[in-house]
């Protein structure tokens, strides 16, 4: 259940202003003239927190305080007023009241309060959460061991917090922006980090996923089930062009299967959304490529990626104007690696697609590379018959362009370990990325994420 902020004040403006800020962060709020109102409602049993001013007729914020915890419901109460004096704090703090706050309030103060209110209320509940409370889910390779990950290091403690402070510039520079989720770990630590961002609220924009028709079963399942777990709003945008021309991976290739499912199908559903700002998961170190890009990557009009075209981000400073036409690609886990990534997941106990972890599973080998039989739609070609082999997935995308690593890591800890002696990159894997010379480059200045 969502946690439901309830204002109550005789001032109309007062209550829209407060209700518009805390709506704008994805709070949902009740509004009330009068204490009154609020007793006579059905909705004190969904209340977390409640916003009353001292002064009102009939009944002032004391009284109502007192009159529901007499009644028996433990609201964490945030007392507002226009006169503060230091007897009226001591009388509030002494009478169980959570926060004596000064009008006119700002955003933040508003927030802080907010947060302190249904952080006290989920310790005085035996830590029942509500829905929009950032939850430390299980991983599903290792349940037993979230008692003992290790805490984050002071390195993975200054790139959350980079990337935490990026997510916010974008929530408050942007009209309109989208996570982009592909379901992948690095989806999974951004979504995680995002989570973080704007608690306790759910993130201010929402998922998109492309979806090419021909990503791993596991990946839709576990796309769905996050989803609906968390509450988020996902968009799934398929290119039906695409489809009706029957492109796929295999009869198409995938170099114009890349072009078509996922390039051409991500302008679509920017343009159709009217997304001005498109944040994604990219790394530097992932690809060569991928180390020219800023954090924020301008793009030009029809999504046009120009390397000469980036501006300067000296001191962590970005400039975010757009023109019509204009838009951005904002990426928050730029300095982070793939060691950092499966760091933070261990330390944060993320849960990721269970591809990650080996077990044995159907593969073929085709040019050096191990691929999954996810589904009936893979030819196999002529003596060609899949083996079981314990691989996991180091990267993930559509399955027959995923390759597969032999590995015995089944465990986080046991992946950090494996990529402590890596000397490869994760996209080794990824056919896409040398379909053709300079393949990604030429990829990314087309559209592509």
């Amino acid at each position: 259940m969502e946690p439901l902020i309830s204002i109550v004040d005789d001032d109309e403006p007062v209550r829209e202003a407060l209700r518009r800020v805390l709506a704008s962060h994805g709070l949902a709020t009740a509004v009330f003239a009068s204490g009154k109102q609020l007793l006579d409602s059905d909705q004190l049993p969904q209340m977390s927190c409640l916003i009353v001013d001292v002064k009102m007729p009939e009944m002032s914020g004391f009284a109502l305080h007192h009159r529901l915890m007499a009644a028996g419901h433990r609201i964490p109460t945030i007392l507002i007023t226009g006169g503060p004096t230091a007897s009226g704090r001591s009388r509030a703090l002494a009478e169980g009241v959570l926060s004596y706050v000064p009008k006119p309030l700002s955003e933040d103060d508003l927030l802080d309060n907010v947060r302190l209110a249904l952080a006290r209320g989920v310790a005085e509940n035996g830590g029942a959460m509500t829905r929009s409370r950032p939850v430390a889910p299980s991983r599903t390779a290792e349940p037993a061991s979230l008692a003992r990950r290790p805490p984050p290091t002071p390195h993975l403690k200054r790139l959350e917090a980079e990337s935490i402070a990026i997510l916010r510039e974008v929530a408050a520079e942007f009209r309109t922006p989208v996570l982009m989720y592909s379901i992948g770990k690095d989806s999974s630590v951004l979504l995680h980090l995002a989570r973080k961002a704007f608690y306790p609220a759910k993130p201010p924009f929402p998922l998109l996923h492309i979806d090419t028709t021909w990503k791993f079963r596991e990946m839709i399942a576990f796309r769905d089930a996050t989803a609906t777990r968390l509450g988020l709003d996902l968009i799934v945008h398929v290119n039906q062009e695409g489809i009706e021309r029957g492109i796929d991976p295999i009869s198409s290739g995938s170099a114009l299967h890349t072009q078509v499912m996922k390039t051409e199908a991500l302008k679509q559903a920017l343009d159709k959304h009217g997304f001005d700002a498109a944040i994604g998961g990219a790394r530097r170190d992932e690809e060569k490529s991928r180390a020219k890009e800023r954090i924020f990557s301008f793009r030009n009009p029809g999504h046009v990626w120009d390397p000469r075209h980036q501006r300067p981000e000296l001191w962590h400073l970005f400039n975010t104007r757009l023109r019509p036409g204009e838009s951005m690609r904002v990426f928050p886990l730029s300095n982070w690696t793939e060691l950092d990534v499966w760091q933070y997941i261990e330390a944060e106990g993320i849960e990721v697609v269970p591809l990650y972890f080996a077990k044995p599973r159907p593969v073929v080998e085709r040019g050096g590379v191990w691929i999954m039989v996810d589904d009936d739609r893979l030819p196999l070609e002529p003596g060609e018959t899949p083996e079981l082999r314990q691989v996991r997935f180091r990267t993930l995308g559509c399955y027959p362009l995923s390759g597969a690593i032999e590995s015995d890591a089944a465990t986080v800890g046991e992946i950090v370990a494996e990529l402590r002696q890596a000397s490869r990159s994760e996209r080794q894997g990824r056919l896409i990325d040398n379909d053709s010379d300079a393949s990604m480059e030429r990829k990314k200045r087309e559209g592509y994420f």
